[in-house]
C-alpha cells in the first residue's frame, strides 16, 4: 500500500492513506512493559552485555532498534483504521507533566502550503480535533518515549554492573521524529523540525561530558563515525564526516583529512503522504524546503531563530536568501532533475504492478489501505488514475 500511494502520488485525488490517530490506554500503575517485542530485545541485549560482552577479548558492536515511540497498528474499522494509536499504560503516563504540554498552533485549511494539505489529508488530520484529543496525543507519544528511555536505561545499567561502561560508547539516536500534531499531521514524512530533528546522544570515554554540539550534523555521520571509534580508515566517497571531533570538544579544522564538514544538511523525501520530491537544507537558523521543479510548488522558508514553530513562510519576503539557499541546495543535489526521474520510476513502477495484477487489479487497489474513501467513488479513482497514465 506505501508503495501504491508513493507512485500514484502525481493522480489527481485525495484519499485518506492512515487511520485518524487515537490513543489508547492499557493495563494498570503496575503494568511496565507495554511493548513487549521491544522488552525482550533490551532483554537480549542485556543477558548478552552480562554472558558473552564481559569475556570478549576484542572490542564489540551491539545494535539494538526499538520500535517505540511509533504509533501502533490499530485495530479498528470505519472512521479509525490504520497504523495510528499512541498506545501506554498508567505507570508511563504518570511520569508525562499534563500542564506542560504545548498545544502546537495550526493554519487554517484554506492558508496551508498545498503540500502540507496534501499530507495532512492523507494522515486523516483534516477533521475535526479538540484541544483534549491533540492534548492527549502528546501526553501518549511523551509517555512512550518514557518507555524507550527505560530500555535505554537497562543497556546502561547492564554496562555499568559489567564495568564495561567506562570503555563503551553509547550512541542514542532515532531515523526520524514524530509530528504528534504539531501542523496538523502525525508520524514523519515532513521537513518540519518535529518530523525531520532526531535525537543523538553519545557518552563513553574520551567525550566531553554535559556539551551540547550546535552544529547541525546528519545520520549520514553515524557510519564514519563508527569507523573511526573502531580505528577503521574512513573511505573517500562518503557523504557524512565522522562525529569525533565534535564530540571531544575540538575545533573541526585541526583535524578532518577531508577538509572542512559542510555547514548545511541535507535531507529529500519521495514517499508515500507527500504529493511532490521534497528537499531539505538546514545551515545555520535557516531552513529551506524545494519541492518538485522548484516552479511549480512554491518553496518554504524559515528562520528557526525567530520562528521556532515554523509558522511563517518567509521564501516571497527574502528572496535574496530563498535564492541564495536555492543555488546551494541546487549545487549538492540537481533537485529538479531527480524529481522528474522519481516522477518517471512511479510511473513505471505503477504500470508494471498493474500489469501484474491482471484482471484482479480493480479489486486490490480498491482494498488498500485507502479502502474507506476509494469504495466510495471506485470508478472515478480508477479513471483519475487511467488519465495520470
Amino acid at each position: 500500500s506505501n508503495r501504491v500511494e508513493a507512485w500514484t502520488r502525481d493522480v489527481d485525488f485525495l484519499l485518506r492513506q492512515e487511520g485518524r490517530p487515537m490513543v489508547n490506554l492499557t493495563g494498570d500503575r503496575k503494568h511496565v512493559r507495554v511493548m513487549e517485542a521491544d522488552w525482550r530485545n533490551t532483554d537480549k541485549a542485556v543477558n548478552w552485555i552480562k554472558e558473552e560482552a564481559i569475556n570478549l577479548t576484542q572490542p564489540f558492536a551491539l545494535y539494538l532498534g526499538l520500535n517505540l515511540p511509533h504509533p501502533y497498528p490499530s485495530p479498528y474499522a470505519g472512521e479509525n483504521f490504520g497504523s495510528s494509536t499512541f498506545l501506554t499504560s498508567p505507570y508511563w503516563l504518570e511520569k508525562v507533566t499534563y500542564e506542560a504540554i504545548k498545544i502546537p498552533k495550526w493554519s487554517s485549511l484554506s492558508e496551508m502550503h498545498p503540500i502540507d494539505y496534501y499530507s495532512s489529508y492523507t494522515k486523516n488530520c483534516t477533521g475535526e480535533f479538540t484541544k483534549q484529543e491533540v492534548r492527549n496525543i502528546r501526553a501518549f507519544y511523551y509517555a512512550m518515549c518514557a518507555e524507550t528511555d527505560a530500555m535505554l536505561g537497562e543497556i546502561i545499567s547492564a554496562l555499568r554492573d559489567t564495568g564495561l561502561l567506562k570503555k563503551t560508547i553509547v550512541i542514542f539516536t532515532a531515523d526520524h521524529g514524530e509530528l504528534a500534531m504539531e501542523h496538523r499531521q502525525f508520524y514523519k514524512m515532513s521537513m518540519y523540525e518535529g518530523s525531520s530533528h532526531v535525537p543523538l546522544l553519545v557518552m563513553g570515554p574520551g567525550i566531553k561530558a554535559q556539551q551540547q554540539v550546535p552544529n547541525v550534523v546528519s545520520l549520514v555521520d553515524i557510519y564514519p563515525t563508527m569507523l573511526d571509534i573502531a580505528r577503521i580508515p574512513v573511505p573517500q566517497n562518503l557523504s557524512g564526516y565522522s562525529l569525533i571531533p565534535l564530540l571531544r570538544g575540538k575545533a573541526e579544522n585541526d583535524v578532518s583529512p577531508r577538509g572542512l564538514r559542510p555547514s548545511w544538511v541535507l535531507s529529500e523525501f519521495h514517499g508515500c503522504n507527500v504529493n511532490s520530491s521534497m528537499y531539505m537544507l538546514r545551515t545555520g537558523k535557516w531552513k529551506y524546503i524545494a519541492y518538485a521543479d522548484g516552479r511549480s510548488v512554491l518553496p518554504q522558508l524559515f528562520d528557526l531563530t525567530a520562528d521556532p514553530d515554523e509558522l511563517t513562510n518567509v521564501a516571497i519576503k527574502l528572496p535574496v536568501i530563498a535564492h541564495s539557499l536555492d543555488k546551494l541546495l541546487r549545487s549538492i543535489v540537481n533537485y529538479p532533475k531527480v524529481s522528474s526521474s522519481v516522477q518517471e520510476y512511479n510511473k513505471r513502477q505503477f504500470i508494471s504492478w498493474k500489469q501484474s495484477l491482471g484482471q484482479n487489479y480493480s479489486n486490490v487497489i480498491a482494498n488498500l489501505r485507502w479502502h474507506q474513501d476509494w469504495l466510495k467513488e471506485p470508478k472515478k479513482y480508477e479513471n483519475a488514475i487511467d488519465k495520470w497514465l
